[in-house]
């Protein structure tokens, strides 16, 4: 999602015609109209900070086309050519051309900081007993409390935390900001959620929480793999060549201030050789 790259031999040379070829142009970006602590009309977001680093790199004017649900954006807004980027993607996701990953993650126990001892994995002391574990449905959350049987005992509890609404034909927001709260007023004992969606409120709680990276080595009870750990990219339409070149050459080439930028934000950063590891063994 970035650029400046260095002529280093021919084949470096080679690629700063795309550069210049896509930069001029205002850069749309798709960008959730209220998503925290992703993006936000004001751009208070991380997202819109690594948006704003990318268009000075490439030296375009940064445009923001907002949706509010994140279902059917890439087909309504990315597709239809109303913008031309999408931040924060599972890299590879089927539906656009992703660039190399620019960060690494994982899910997190969220936890009182004198607590955190006893909430390293899912077969941890808290995690057998806490009467109270917030989490958002379809995540490896939901998968694991699953497998250790401790969903039921949660039902009430996760649909108290929207309201009680129901997802059905209908997109029900679950803020992380409630869910780092619950666990510092003391509603809760513990919270899971991915590390990125977090990280911002962990830091700046005034009771003091602690966050734990869950192991990725975690299986359901037919053995099959649970992830916790995911690599995170930029998405563009399949055929716009030039500009997933470009991205990829800012990538490369200013790593480091990317990484900058997600550590500011408290986001706890994985190396990508364990995703090339797990994709080996």
């Amino acid at each position: 999602m970035l650029f400046l790259i260095s002529c280093v031999g021919i084949s470096a040379c080679s690629q700063v015609p795309v550069v210049e070829a896509v930069q001029g142009a205002p850069l749309k970006i798709c960008a959730a109209e209220n998503e925290m602590p992703y993006s936000n009309t004001k751009g208070e977001g991380f997202e819109n900070k690594l948006a704003e680093f990318l268009g000075k790199e490439l030296g375009r004017k940064i445009e923001y086309v907002s949706w509010k649900d994140p279902r059917y954006f890439i087909r309504d807004l990315l597709d239809k050519k109303q913008c031309d980027l999408v931040m924060g993607l599972d890299t590879g996701d089927p539906r656009v051309a992703t660039t190399e990953a620019y960060y690494r993650s994982g899910y997190v126990f969220i936890t009182k900081e004198q607590d955190a001892d006893a909430a390293q994995n899912w077969d941890g002391e808290l995690i057998k007993k806490a009467k109270k574990i917030a989490f958002m449905p379809g995540t490896p959350a939901e998968t694991m409390l699953r497998a250790i049987g401790r969903y039921n005992d949660m039902f009430n509890y996760q649909h108290e935390l929207v309201g009680f609404k129901s997802p059905r034909n209908q997109y029900v927001k679950y803020d992380a900001s409630k869910l780092v709260g619950e666990v510092a007023s003391g509603k809760a004992e513990v919270a899971v959620l991915w590390a990125p969606a977090a990280a911002r409120y962990v830091k700046e709680s005034t009771v003091p929480l602690a966050m734990t990276v869950i192991p990725d080595t975690n299986v359901r009870a037919d053995g099959q793999k649970v992830a916790h750990h995911f690599s995170t990219s930029m998405g563009v339409r399949k055929d716009d060549r030039d500009l997933l070149a470009a991205l990829n050459g800012i990538i490369k080439s200013k790593q480091d201030e990317i990484d900058g930028i997600l550590e500011a934000e408290n986001i706890p950063l994985l190396s990508e050789t364990e995703s090339a590891l797990a994709k080996n063994n």
